[in-house]
């Protein structure tokens, strides 16, 4: 079947474009590039549709053998005639006279290289394609292919011709749009499960829409015969949610989540770079207890790194001044939760039983502590201890950011505070 890059198949493309000579299905054109210009600004001029017309068609034997003296690397042109009617998979039966609106369209350019119209059909028909399915702005075109698998010989595959793709608004997605290249996608954080989930989940073939399907999924669900004939809107809004479900299923496999720990370090590395003043967050299993901790409540592996969570990779400022805005009482409340605890305090609270840091237990131990704390709400004990640990007034629950920051980087981060 290969090779598959089209410069190195250009022999094959020049084998049919003869072939198609030899019968007189095509004919060499000789037109320049100025004369081709002046006819278009002419029918643009005259409000008319631009098109060929087809000036080379009917040359003599003897002014082709003239010309080619002169330029020997003509473009070639396909002979349009009356197209036959074809049964669209998706569109049904359809019948475009492309030889009455159209000119002859080149299918091979004077540098040896086809146009889309030779390419797909010599393509298709030697690489075994039985079945084509292609946008509908194709659906005219299919007409012309028709009529050159018939030239040369060759049977056609079936064509099913799919609904476009648009944006929310019902506008064409276009190249000038910039952010809907896959480049922009993969390094945006968004993985490629997400984006062909969510492609899939607005458009139709399916049983019915769902959410978080696979890849091996969409294969089984696929049915030709569910493809409607309406445009699909894309909300790509909606992108972070599915691109959270296929995280999460990343996660839940230990080979995948290994993987996912080495690329978060490489992007804590990129966003914080010398920042880091202590590199043990680089640690493996301290980056993979960060992911398992907040796996359900971040839509990119990116988010880990945004400024929200700086404060899993680099030690905040924060000093006892800050803490005084949220609580006159922060002395009292500094010398029951922040102050320098006893051992065994400390070891209840930090380490639990048997030496495990859990939140269920350090829920209960910190609620402990603010109901022994007279006058003082448990809500701005929280405030004060999520403030001393990330620097930040919101963020995740407490006893989440002691799990995931560790018994050792707790104390040193309350003390820390206590000094400035």
């Amino acid at each position: 079947m290969g090779p598959y890059l089209q410069s190195q198949r250009l022999e094959l493309y020049a084998q049919a474009a003869e072939a198609l000579l030899k019968t007189g299905a095509a004919y060499p054109c000789f037109c320049s590039s100025q004369r081709l210009e002046l006819l278009k600004k002419e029918a643009l001029r005259s409000r008319q549709t631009p098109r060929y017309d087809n000036r080379c068609r009917n040359l003599s034997q003897g002014q082709v053998a003239q010309k080619l003296a002169k330029n020997p690397k003509p473009a070639i042109r396909f002979r349009l005639q009356e197209a036959p009617a074809f049964q669209d998979l998706v569109y049904g039966w359809n019948r475009h006279e492309v030889a009455s609106v159209e000119g002859d369209p080149v299918i091979l350019k004077s540098d040896g290289f086809p146009t889309y119209h030779l390419a797909c059909v010599v393509d298709d028909h030697h690489m075994g394609i039985s079945h084509v399915l292609r946008g509908s702005e194709w659906l005219v075109s299919t007409s012309k292919h028709l009529l050159l698998y018939q030239a040369l010989g060759w049977p056609p595959p079936r064509f099913a011709h799919l609904p476009l793709l648009l944006n929310k608004d019902g506008s064409k997605l276009s190249k000038r749009q910039g952010d809907i290249f896959l480049e922009n996608f993969a390094a945006a954080g968004f993985l490629p499960d997400a984006l062909l989930d969510i492609i899939t989940n607005c458009g139709s073939g399916f049983p019915e829409n769902q959410m978080g399907r696979t890849l091996p999924e969409l294969i089984a669900q696929f049915d030709l015969t569910r493809i409607t004939c309406h445009s699909a809107l894309l909300d790509l809004e909606k992108l972070p949610e599915f691109n959270r479900l296929h995280l999460r299923r990343l996660v839940s496999s230990e080979t995948q989540r290994h993987r996912l720990v080495g690329k978060l370090q490489v992007l804590v590395e990129e966003t914080f770079g010398s920042q880091l003043s202590d590199r043990a967050v680089l640690d493996p299993a301290y980056v993979e207890r960060t992911i398992l901790l907040r796996q359900d409540h971040i839509c990119r592996l990116q988010d880990l790194v945004s400024p929200a969570y700086s404060y899993l990779w680099t030690r905040p400022a924060v000093g006892r001044a800050q803490l005084g805005t949220i609580s006159e009482k922060v002395d009292e409340i500094a010398e029951h939760v922040l102050g320098p605890l006893t051992e065994w305090s400390s070891s209840r609270l930090l380490e639990g039983p048997g030496g495990n840091l859990t939140q269920d237990v350090l829920n209960a131990e910190l609620k402990k502590l603010s109901e022994g704390l007279a006058g003082t709400k448990h809500s701005n004990v929280m405030k004060l201890l999520r403030m001393a640990l990330s620097g930040q007034p919101q963020g995740p629950p407490v006893a989440e950011m002691m799990v995931s920051l560790g018994p050792k980087e707790v104390r040193e981060r309350i003390q820390k505070v206590l000094s400035s």
